[in-house]
């Protein structure tokens, strides 16, 4: 072995050598909107609209903030704010789109940040009512448009899912039922013909244990095959 490798390159050379996995890291779970929703607010008669929605990439963030831009493309201000990824793992974003520097773009995503949220873009859009709220104003009142969205957002967490097959007698569909719902499966469709094919959607991680009792209860007849691996939105 070379004497220039490092302490950790010596570590991971000798336990492959001895054929021992080295498990990574899982990454930290993290919530994410349901889907997009809006709030708003009257500030001293200027309007302040929140508008928030999940994404999943950088593009898909400036995409959404141009929508929304072009929405409310009469008002005073339409400031941004995401977040992608989540954890300790993150990209982030703010502007203050012209109002005064960091009277709105960075307490909105201080609002996002300190939700937990990830996957997150925020636009709180603002219509000036002819009073002017000052520095100390603006933030308060981009502060609490941007709660008020956050607040109310149903939350989500992807999930890795496995949709699966199977093909079974009418006689066990009642306990497949069973089966699939105690291993967090959902049953996506039934098709009755000569026998019955059923589609199922399974966590990743239940799946092994759904296969081991199914072929339990068929005395080893029955496997269901997986047809499609996906992340999925679910609702917590």
């Amino acid at each position: 072995m070379g004497k220039n490798l490092s302490f950790v390159g010596r570590f991971l050379f000798k336990h492959a050598r001895e054929g021992v996995t080295i498990k990574q890291p899982m990454p930290t779970p993290y919530l994410i909107p349901a889907h997009e929703i809006r709030r708003e607010q009257i500030v001293i008669n200027s309007r302040f609209i929140a508008s928030l929605a999940p994404v999943f990439s950088t593009d898909e963030a400036r995409l959404f903030i141009k929508r929304i831009r072009q929405e409310f493309a009469d008002a005073s201000h339409n400031v941004p704010a995401y977040i992608i990824g989540g954890g300790n793992n993150v990209t982030d974003y703010c502007s203050d789109d012209g109002e005064p520097q960091g009277t709105a773009g960075r307490p909105a995503l201080a609002v996002l940040r300190g939700s937990g949220l990830g996957d997150a873009v925020l636009v709180v859009t603002r219509f000036f009512g002819g009073t002017l709220l000052g520095t100390g104003g603006l933030v308060k009142a981009y502060t609490e448009t941007a709660q008020l969205v956050v607040r109310d957002v149903p939350r989500a967490q992807k999930m890795r899912v496995h949709v699966a097959m199977l093909a079974l007698p009418y006689n066990l569909l009642e306990r497949l039922r069973l089966l699939a719902a105690r291993h967090a499966g959902a049953v996506l469709g039934e098709d009755f013909g000569a026998d019955i094919t059923m589609t199922l959607r399974f966590p990743v991680e239940s799946f092994p244990a759904f296969q081991a009792d199914l072929q339990e209860l068929s005395s080893g007849s029955l496997q269901a095959e997986v047809i499609e691996s996906l992340e999925m939105l679910v609702p917590v």
